[in-house]
């Protein structure tokens, strides 16, 4: 690549969507974030307009394109990060019949509970490495079927909200392997459709896009779109992979055994591996990075977004006390968990707010204080959330690493990477070296760096490693690594005993809500 040249990772977020300019050895010249609401027309119901969506790619790449003066000759590669699970059916004329129903949408909890105890959903989950789970299109169609027939019968095209930007801008139905392995339609041995599972669909490939690695380039954008974002309709636009695959990538943890642990709104633990590979017990993902890797990880629902919750539900005093002091909230609140031992002095806190993905797969699931006593404050409750949201991580790991060996390396990136005393927690729960790399846009810049590798650019996505300064390492305290190992086993132990009537307290929320 040029010294004058950039390439454009643009990532489609749950809440946003970023576009971001990297200059060649992977220094951000530029970004801007575009955010969009979520849409809660029922409860258990997450979905987003596709025309806002839309819009927001578009506006993304035009304020990046602004703000670093960027010229369409300056332009080597856009490369793409997109949410996996999302799901759009659209009409003969192209058209939405649906909005973009996304992960976090429950609605087909049912149907995966159904399948989960089936012989036949583990066969379904071995063959696509996509658990059993409601964020799953394949459960999400199944609902459609079952309860808005009329608009699946109707449906010209089953796409994902990656599929629908890039037919606005070249009038094609592609996806990568990446998106399509996260489906549950995809078979991981054939890279293919898998003709079964469409047979208990009802579908047939014609209503599914054009299979395509994650390197498979396009070229010839509508000039109408080309025009508006300032860029040549000729720029190679490589269709990329899904979000948490190129965290992999962009935090550098691109060889076997090393693992990129991603805390944001949610969480998940990653790690690439040269063979596909699932879980006996159903407990951990595979996905598709390249046709010659995979990336098998669990991703948790309950990362950053509880911290969010307490300050937004709990913390009207803090955000008043750090308005005063000019601080960011959240910094109140880590100040007042550092006052509380590793531990919570005894109060421990299932993280599941929002239901659980791996390693237990159950939308059920909700959030627990256990072991409250009048010893215990305000204080208390901040760590035990944060403590809480460690341990859930630290589940995830357990999984993966049953599943593809001991983990070399962590690496962490996600909001969560920005506090200190969080990554100690982690660390400490961890019982291991964490590493932090200089990068907090890790999808952006690992869809930059596929798109780098598709163009010929860099011959290995190995080279990203040399663009990334490791800014802090983290060594475990083992004082604390034992305690969380007590307290660890007695989470797990929780979880077991309350599934059961963590189903009766959702039935009632469900009858009340």
């Amino acid at each position: 690549m040029n010294s004058n040249q950039i390439v454009i990772g643009i990532d489609i977020g749950t809440t946003s969507t970023k576009a971001v300019i990297f200059e060649e050895d992977g220094r951000i010249r530029a970004m801007h974030a575009v955010e969009y609401p979520m849409l809660h027309p029922q409860p258990g119901w997450a979905e987003q307009d596709p025309y806002i969506l839309f819009s927001a790619v578009v506006q993304s790449i035009q304020g990046a394109v602004y703000k670093g003066n960027v010229s369409a000759e300056q332009v080597k590669a856009i490369g793409i990060s997109a949410a996996m699970h999302s799901l759009i059916l659209v009409d003969e004329h192209h058209r939405p019949l649906t909005n973009c129903m996304i992960w976090t949408d429950n609605r087909s909890s049912k149907q995966a509970e159904q399948w989960q105890k089936t012989k036949r959903g583990i066969e379904i989950y071995k063959k696509t490495g996509t658990p059993i789970h409601p964020m799953s299109p394949l459960m999400k169609l199944m609902w459609f079927k079952e309860h808005e027939p009329h608009v699946f019968e109707r449906a010209h095209k089953f796409i994902s909200i990656k599929e629908y930007v890039l037919y606005q801008w070249f009038h094609q139905y592609v996806v990568d392997y990446s998106i399509a392995s996260a489906t549950g339609l995809f078979s991981l041995q054939a890279f293919d459709w898998d003709e079964e599972i469409l047979r208990l669909l009802h579908i047939d490939r014609q209503q599914l896009s054009q299979l395509v690695p994650t390197t498979y380039t396009l070229r010839g954008m509508d000039k109408k779109w080309a025009e508006q974002l300032s860029i040549s309709a000729h720029t190679p636009v490589v269709i990329g992979a899904s979000d948490g695959v190129l965290a992999n990538v962009g935090v550098g943890a691109v060889l076997p055994h090393e693992a990129a642990i991603t805390i944001g709104t949610s969480g998940a633990v990653r790690t690439i591996s040269s063979l596909p590979k699932t879980d006996e017990h159903g407990r951990t993902f595979c996905y598709v990075l390249t046709e010659n890797e995979w990336v098998v990880g669990g991703p948790t629902n309950n990362g950053g977004i509880l911290l969010r919750w307490l300050r937004d539900e709990f913390g009207a005093q803090e955000k008043e006390v750090a308005k005063r002091l000019g601080i960011d909230p959240y910094d109140l609140l880590t100040q007042y968990a550092a006052r509380v031992p590793a531990g919570s002095e005894g109060l421990l806190f299932l993280p599941f707010l929002s239901g659980e993905r791996a390693p237990y797969w159950d939308a059920h699931a909700r959030g627990t204080f256990f072991g409250i006593s009048l010893r215990h404050g305000r204080e208390h409750f901040i760590r035990a959330v944060m403590e809480g949201v460690c341990m859930s991580v630290f589940s995830v790991a357990l999984a993966v690493r049953d599943v593809t060996g001991p983990l070399s390396e962590i690496r962490v990136s996600g909001g969560f990477a920005k506090s200190t005393f969080w990554r100690q927690m982690l660390c400490d729960m961890m019982g291991k070296e964490l590493l932090v790399p200089d990068t907090h846009e890790a999808s952006a810049l690992g869809a930059a760096a596929l798109a780098l590798y598709a163009t010929g650019d860099i011959v290995s996505l190995q080279e990203v490693k040399s663009w990334l300064r490791i800014s802090s390492r983290h060594e475990p305290n083992e004082q604390h690594t034992a305690i969380y190992a007590e307290l660890f086993d007695l989470y797990t132990r929780l979880y077991r005993q309350l599934k059961d009537e963590f189903r009766v307290i959702s039935s009632f929320q469900s009858k009340y809500v």
